[in-house]
């Protein structure tokens, strides 16, 4: 399925599509005021499904999140009802192969590998787009390059893991998704992960893995407007 995307990708970014419609609400501090409650992040899913709250269809410099919002975009995401499945998959995956052997088969080993991927996936969303991105005042949303080549926008999406937008407009090292990852891992490897796998190098495995898939992802994100409309247009 992933290499039918990647695959699928350049066509699709190349084809000539109606202007994009406007970018999805982003709450700022401002929303707040007067009681205008309103959620924060978009309401998009990639394929319909995986929450993508935190993704902008545009460059231009948004107001900066406050830490409250930062973190209550993560809760978003990461409490999203299509969440309990997903983590299910990967616990059924994980069990398939026989990853993490210290957790056994049968269903006492489903339940383990389930709870520790969900644990792995909302430590590291939280350490990454919260609280490093509190504390070091850098802007957690992906923001959609939308133009150009294929590989250009995809140098882009890659790209985005080690640069990132500091609160204040300005691009800079990513420190809160790379070392954030790294913390994440490594408080998961030593905590809850079976004693034969609480190894420097398994933690170094980790955070390695965590890092892949979010750059995967965000190679996702950058192209999902363009399938969304693509769909859109045809249905």
């Amino acid at each position: 399925m992933v290499v039918l995307l990647l695959a699928a990708l350049p066509a699709l970014a190349q084809a000539q599509d109606p202007p994009s419609p406007q970018p999805p609400h982003i709450q700022t501090a401002d929303d707040t005021k007067g009681g205008n409650q309103q959620t924060v992040g978009s309401n998009d899913r990639l394929f319909y499904a995986l929450p993508n709250f935190q993704t902008v269809e545009t460059t231009e410099r948004l107001p900066p999140l406050t830490v409250g919002q930062k973190f209550k975009l993560q809760a978003r995401s990461q409490f999203d009802y299509f969440e309990i499945p997903w983590y299910g998959i990967l616990a059924g995956l994980s069990q398939a192969r026989n990853t993490s052997a210290g957790y056994g088969q049968g269903a006492a080993g489903f339940g383990k590998r389930y709870a520790s991927e969900w644990a792995d996936g909302t430590i590291e969303n939280f350490m990454v787009g919260a609280v490093f991105a509190s504390v070091l005042r850098q802007d957690p949303r992906y923001y959609v390059l939308g133009k150009g080549s294929f590989w250009h926008r995809t140098g882009y999406a890659v790209s985005r893991i080690v640069v990132t937008r500091s609160d204040s407009g300005r691009s800079e090292f990513n420190t809160s998704q790379i070392f954030g990852a790294a913390v994440a891992a490594g408080i998961s490897t030593y905590t809850y992960h079976p004693r034969d796998e609480r190894t420097l190098r398994n933690a170094a495995n980790v955070w390695g893995t965590q890092i892949g898939l979010d750059t995967f992802t965000q190679g996702v994100k950058e192209f999902w407007p363009d399938i969304h409309r693509r769909f859109s247009r045809k249905r």
